[in-house]
């Protein structure tokens, strides 16, 4: 197990993930640990509707979600704070692609937050919700009050 928090962002949510990174930012440094923020963007490559896009929307939507990215972690954490933060953009199911990340990184945390769950989630997001299952690793969840 390596000395590191992983936590997971949803970009398209705006500034509703701040209370998230800053939560990882705080369990990480009580370990000194590695803080790494994900982002995972939709594939639309494999699908039908792939052909709707220009070839290089893909390369546009991972730039678009780096920039993104820093702009939330930015707001979230002071300038110091931020410079030690991997981060990190994935394509693919948010929720594979964190698992996949988490088992090669081997953290020791996964931090994810909890957003607009419904009663078909019993009131934990569906990727938040299959994170806590099959994750090698304890996870923080983080609810939005």
């Amino acid at each position: 197990m390596s000395n590191s928090v992983l936590c997971a962002v949803d970009v398209s949510h705006g500034d509703e993930d701040l209370k998230t990174i800053q939560m990882a930012a705080r369990l990480a440094a009580l370990d000194g640990a590695q803080l790494d923020v994900v982002a995972v963007i939709p594939d639309y490559g494999m699908s039908s509707v792939a052909g709707f896009f220009d070839k290089d929307h893909h390369e546009k939507m991972v730039a678009d979600a780096k920039v993104l990215l820093d702009e939330v972690v930015t707001k979230a954490l002071d300038g110091d704070q931020n410079a030690n933060v991997r981060h990190i953009v994935a394509t693919g199911r948010a929720y594979e692609e964190i698992l996949k990340l988490a088992n090669t990184t081997k953290p020791a945390l996964i931090v994810v937050g909890a957003h607009k769950p419904d009663l078909s989630d019993y009131l934990i997001g569906p990727n938040a919700s299959r994170i806590v299952r099959h994750a090698k690793c304890s996870v923080y969840v983080v609810r939005d009050t």
